[in-house]
């Protein structure tokens, strides 16, 4: 390689986006067993904002204490840190013990740092963006168990990354931890986000029944994409009864719950409307708290009507390797709603913190050395 350095925004420490520094920095030694990566696209999450800020407090005696996610017991989010989890790019570089037959492949990467060899279980959680760098940079290097080909000539690579497996994967652990199955009705708050929208679309693959809370701007784009009814988000104190007034007055089956604060009591109630009518016990899969982070629960109503509560962050190998037959198979739809250059990656936090009217889907991060080809076209500019 000609180079020796590459452009990367690098996170300094925790705090705002004035930590987020855009400088060179060493292009990534290979160690055995992973394959060298040229960027050209990386799906934001709101992980990355939430973990630069130290939102991940997991201590009931310190509740807003900064810290990050950490569930393998070690410090692993250290800096500097280059973050972004859902890249796309090209492998340039192999190690020694990879096979070569990959350079030139385009793909998607899996972004879990897998402790364990189990494929069904992921019970110490990490990822590449937080416990080892990530993809807002022009160069990474991942395990070559990670890289999943992608050859769909259909989609671009800023669209392979809306389809990453932050979102997906998350979503798709969600509905399996909540056995969700054809024919359940399945309420998916914050809807118009990656997680939701990728719901709204793996609720159809499975045959399940997706109903979505969002705002009432977003309607039109949502019952596309597959929902069954959009229930409007505005009005916290007839929530309830317009869920049941969108399923004509039957139960949730499952719930999938990415906002927390005082909605997860108000979708427990749409699970429990008649217990002799369900089928299976009412199940809530949670993955987010984007409403508030503490919500006041009757224990009594959980044991006596037996609510099921599953806690979700990252999936695991063999979920991983579904979703990527899923998207080979174009049974996926990449919702991405604008590219931004890394250059201008504070410009997209901050869009990103604001989004309000209009926004749906997935903003993606693409390196300036490949804005004109696989970026451009996307930014907010051209879609006005």
């Amino acid at each position: 390689m000609e180079n020796s350095t590459m452009k990367a925004m690098v996170l300094m420490g925790h705090g705002g986006i004035e930590n987020l520094v855009y400088k060179d920095v060493d292009i990534p030694k290979l160690k055995n067993g992973e394959v060298l990566i040229k960027v050209t696209a990386t799906a934001k999450n709101n992980t990355d904002r939430k973990a630069r800020e130290g939102l991940y407090p997991v201590d009931d005696n310190n509740k807003n204490e900064i810290t990050s996610f950490n569930m393998t017991g070690d410090d692993t989010f250290q800096f500097p840190r280059i973050q972004g989890a859902d890249i796309v790019g090209t492998v340039v570089d192999t190690a020694i013990d990879v096979d070569k037959n990959l350079i030139g492949k385009r793909g998607l990467v899996d972004f879990n740092i897998y402790l364990s060899e189990n494929l069904d279980l992921n019970l110490t959680p990490d990822y590449y963006g937080h416990g080892a760098n990530g993809g807002y940079a022009e160069y990474v290097a991942i395990p070559a168990k990670n890289f999943y080909t992608i050859e769909n000539k259909d989609l671009d690579d800023a669209q392979l990354a809306s389809l990453g497996m932050c979102s997906y994967q998350t979503g798709f652990r969600m509905l399996n931890a909540s056995r969700v199955k054809a024919g359940d009705k399945v309420l998916i708050s914050g809807a118009s986000g990656g997680v939701g929208t990728a719901l709204i679309q793996m609720c159809r693959v499975l045959g399940a029944i997706p109903y979505a809370i969002s705002s009432k701007d977003k309607e039109k784009e949502l019952l596309e994409l597959g929902a069954q009814k959009v229930i409007d988000r505005a009005d916290p104190s007839s929530l309830y009864e317009k869920i049941l007034e969108a399923t004509n007055g039957e139960n949730i089956d499952a719930v999938m719950d990415l906002v927390g604060g005082e909605y997860t009591n108000i979708f427990i109630d749409t699970m429990i409307v008649d217990m002799k009518k369900r089928d299976d016990y009412p199940r809530l899969s949670i993955a987010g708290a984007s409403s508030y982070n503490i919500t006041e629960i009757l224990w009594s109503k959980i044991y006596l009507y037996q609510v099921e509560i599953h806690g979700v962050s990252h999936g695991t190998r063999n979920e991983a390797k579904q979703l990527m037959q899923w998207i080979k198979e174009g049974k996926l739809k990449p919702i991405l709603h604008a590219t931004f250059k890394l250059s201008q990656l504070h410009e997209a936090e901050k869009y990103f913190v604001s989004r309000g009217k209009g926004y749906l889907g997935k903003i993606v991060i693409v390196p300036d050395s490949k804005w004109e080809e696989h970026g451009k076209k996307y930014s907010l500019k051209a879609k006005s």
